[in-house]
C-alpha cells in the first residue's frame, strides 16, 4: 500500500496497524519526521520525496487523502504525479483519492466567521485558528489560464504570548469530467466517483469527489 502525501503518518500507520504493508511518500521533511517518532513508525517505510520518489510496480493500491490532489495546482504536476502513481502500481492496482467538488463552493464558508476554531495543546494552552480566502480565480501565478478554479488562502493562527503566525497555500478545484480525463490520460480508468463519505452520487452528499481508479 503507498500512502502519496503521507504527512504525519496519522493514516500510514492506521493501515500498518490493520495488517497492511505500508510506503509512506511526504516531501515535507518536518511532517515526515513527525510521523517517523510516533510509536508504530518502524513498521512503515518513510521516503522523503514527491511522487518521483514512488518506487516502480510496487503496489497493488495507492491512496491520497487530506485533498493532496488540490495541491497539484498545474496540469503538468498533476500529470506527473498520475504517471508516477500509475508506474509504482501493478496491472489492476487501485488509487483512490479524494478532492472537493467546484460545484459546491466550499470556499465560500473559508471565512473568519465560519472557520474560526480553538485547539488545545497538550500544555493545555489553546490555539485560536481561523481561514480567509484571498483569491479566486481560473489563472495560475503565471497569468496562465486553467479549467477549474484556483482558490488562494491564508491560515491564521492565534498561540497565547505567542503573537499570530500565518501559513498561505493555493488549491484548484477540479470538475468531475476534468477528473477523469486525466485518470484516462495517465492509465486509469475511474470505476467509481462518489459525491461523498455515505458514497452519494457525484454531485450530492457534502460537496467531495471520492475516487477510486483501477491501473489499465
Amino acid at each position: 500500500m503507498l500512502d502519496l502525501g503521507c504527512g504525519t503518518g496519522r493514516l500510514a500507520l492506521g493501515m500498518t496497524a490493520a495488517g497492511h504493508t505500508v510506503t509512506g511518500v511526504e516531501p515535507a521533511r518536518e511532517s515526515l519526521a513527525a510521523a517517523r517518532a510516533k510509536p508504530g513508525a518502524r513498521r512503515v517505510r518513510w521516503i522523503a520525496g514527491s511522487s518521483a520518489s514512488i518506487p516502480r510496480r510496487s503496489f497493488d493500491a495507492a491512496v491520497m487523502t487530506s485533498h493532496v490532489a488540490q495541491f497539484l495546482i498545474t496540469d503538468a504536476g498533476w500529470s506527473a504525479a498520475l504517471a508516477d502513481v500509475r508506474a509504482g502500481l501493478v496491472a489492476g492496482g487501485r488509487l483512490i483519492f479524494d478532492s472537493r467538488d467546484r460545484r459546491a463552493r466550499g470556499w465560500q464558508a473559508w471565512n473568519p466567521a465560519d472557520s474560526r476554531r480553538c485547539t488545545t495543546l497538550p500544555d493545555g494552552r489553546e490555539v485560536e485558528s481561523w481561514t480567509e480566502v484571498t483569491g479566486v480565480t481560473s489563472e495560475l501565478a503565471d497569468g496562465s489560464a486553467v479549467a477549474g478554479t484556483v482558490v488562494s488562502f491564508a491560515i491564521h493562527y492565534r498561540y497565547p504570548g505567542a503573537g499570530n503566525r500565518v501559513s498561505t497555500g493555493a488549491l484548484r478545484f477540479r470538475a468531475e469530467d476534468e477528473l477523469r480525463s486525466s485518470l484516462a490520460g495517465a492509465g486509469f480508468a475511474a470505476e467509481q466517483i462518489y459525491g461523498g463519505w455515505q458514497r452519494e452520487p457525484a454531485g450530492t452528499g457534502d460537496g467531495e469527489f471520492l475516487i477510486i481508479a483501477r491501473a489499465r
